[in-house]
């Protein structure tokens, strides 16, 4: 099923795929995208039928960054409203990142300020070879603020200062090498690299891929000590182990057959 927004057009279905929508302007994002991709990502977070998001742009590139009129509007905003309009792309990345669902960014084109906030937010990032990527805001007089908690905990401190303070652009191979993206693939090929995924999360049980989510991202961002983790861990596989997809997984590999969610891939 397919439905199109103003901005987006999302193809609904196990493999849930949202396209951004202003090739005309490289998907540069506005206020309008921001809302319907943040509405988008709240209203799938649980949908049980889904196993996999994937987000992609349409036309020559994934996101340019923020639209040019829409940069000319906020440079006129007093600080009450700029600090208003800027809790907009923070929440939508927020959104992303939180997403119960596993995230998959397919990126090509260009990839500029806050598109890194996007695809910093998503679980696994493929890149066309081709791709260039930039954190351009220091180049205008600005700072990649709002996406800086997300990308500085993608791929550290110290490669958020190299390319932030420069403003440079570079490559998917430079991008890969710093874990802003998972992989890059020739343009001809990234479409079956997307299908390698695909194939993966759909011969996965759902719930427990994204318990599994859930469990990366308790041990990752709470201050637990040892002990705690210890405990939290050994319930969350407690809970796996004892419900009815462990149970149906379980049976299925000593049965040596497909468990009931792995029938249609």
């Amino acid at each position: 099923m397919a439905a199109k927004e103003e901005t987006l057009i999302i193809e609904y279905g196990a493999v849930t795929t949202v396209k951004l929508n202003r090739p005309n302007v490289h998907n540069a994002m506005n206020t309008k995208m921001m809302e319907e991709l943040t509405a988008f990502f709240l209203q799938i977070n649980n949908e049980k039928k889904i196993k996999l998001v994937i987000i992609q742009g349409e036309g020559k590139s994934f996101c340019a960054g923020a639209d040019l009129n829409y940069m000319k509007n906020i440079a006129t905003f007093g600080y009450d409203k700029n600090y208003e309009d800027a809790l907009k792309i923070a929440t939508l990345i927020k959104a992303i990142y939180e997403c119960h669902l596993p995230t998959l960014a397919v990126v090509h084109g260009s990839v500029y300020g806050g598109a890194n906030g996007l695809i910093s937010a998503c679980d696994i990032v493929l890149a066309e070879d081709e791709t260039t990527f930039a954190f351009s805001e220091v180049k205008l007089g600005i700072a990649p603020a709002t996406i800086a908690p997300f990308v500085i905990k993608r791929i550290g401190e110290f490669n958020a200062k190299h390319l932030m303070l420069s403003g440079r652009k570079f490559g998917s191979i430079e991008a890969k090498s710093i874990g802003l993206v998972t992989s890059c693939h020739k343009d001809t090929h990234l479409s079956e690299a997307v299908e390698v995924y695909k194939k993966e999360f759909e011969s996965s049980a759902p719930e427990a891929v994204r318990d599994t989510k859930e469990l990366i991202a308790k041990v990752t961002n709470q201050k637990l000590d040892i002990d705690e983790e210890i405990k939290y861990t050994s319930k969350c596989i407690a809970k796996l182990r004892q419900g009815d997809e462990g149970q149906e997984g379980m049976s299925a590999f000593l049965e040596k057959r497909r468990p009931k969610w792995n029938k249609d891939s």
